[in-house]
């Protein structure tokens, strides 16, 4: 039986502790913030070109450095010069974020999706197999989390859940069908969803997280109606 104790009742730090402004997401700095608070810390990885993961959330990395190229097609060499908002901050290697958090906090790594399932999770996992400490694993694509269940089934893995998908069709198909086939051991949805009949379906005998929560109201709000609540300006919203 897997224990999944350090998912719940806690306050998970989104993308580290950061302010988008001196400390950048998904930064080492915003990871060692976190670190310092004792929070855990909710991350995103992607495979570069030559096959290293880095931490970074999005496919394009346009948004966070000004460079509007896919992180597919670069490498992490590419990358190394590569800034986050005006920081001096770099796209960390997942090895090094690993290494920094060393089992002082529990994580939930996000695997991302722009690549076909299996390439990212394999690689993955040879470093999380020699990771001392308490993790999960997570993906908004159910096809990442059926290759973690027949691969490492000793793994904690969760489901993703958007808000909504691009049409009414496509939503019953993911909140349904998704989890029915990822079998995932929690499901981590938009915290709009508490009301959702298929996430309160799941959520009677399994554990259901939210995101993103970013202010009081919303924190005192959900904090009951969910196992655990991933957050930004943790400490503003407590």
């Amino acid at each position: 039986m897997k224990n999944l104790d350090f998912l719940t009742n806690k306050l998970y730090c989104h993308r580290g502790m950061f302010d988008n402004e001196k400390i950048p997401e998904n930064s080492m700095k915003a990871f060692k913030k976190a670190l310092k608070f004792g929070y855990p810390i909710e991350l995103d990885i992607h495979l570069t070109k030559d096959g290293n993961i880095i931490v970074i959330h999005d496919d394009n990395l346009k948004r966070l450095t000004g460079i509007d190229k896919e992180t597919i097609d670069l490498t992490s060499d590419e990358l190394k010069t590569v800034t986050l908002l005006n920081t001096k901050e770099k796209i960390p290697l997942f090895k090094d974020v690993l290494e920094l958090i060393n089992g002082q906090v529990p994580i939930i790594v996000e695997f991302k999706y722009d690549r076909k399932a299996g390439e990212l999770e394999k690689e993955a996992v040879k470093l999380l197999d020699n990771y001392k400490g308490l993790f999960a694993v997570k993906s908004f694509s159910f096809l990442s989390i059926k290759w973690i269940r027949k691969n490492r089934p000793n793994y904690i893995r969760g489901f993703l859940v958007h808000k909504e998908y691009r049409n009414k069709l496509e939503t019953f198909i993911f909140r349904k069908f998704g989890i029915m086939l990822a079998k995932p051991d929690f499901v981590s949805c938009h915290y709009s969803l508490y009301d959702d009949k298929h996430i309160k379906k799941f959520h009677k005998n399994k554990l259901v997280m939210a995101w993103t929560i970013k202010n009081k109201t919303n924190y005192k709000k959900l904090k009951n109606k969910y196992d655990t609540l991933i957050c930004e300006n943790i400490e503003a919203i407590k």
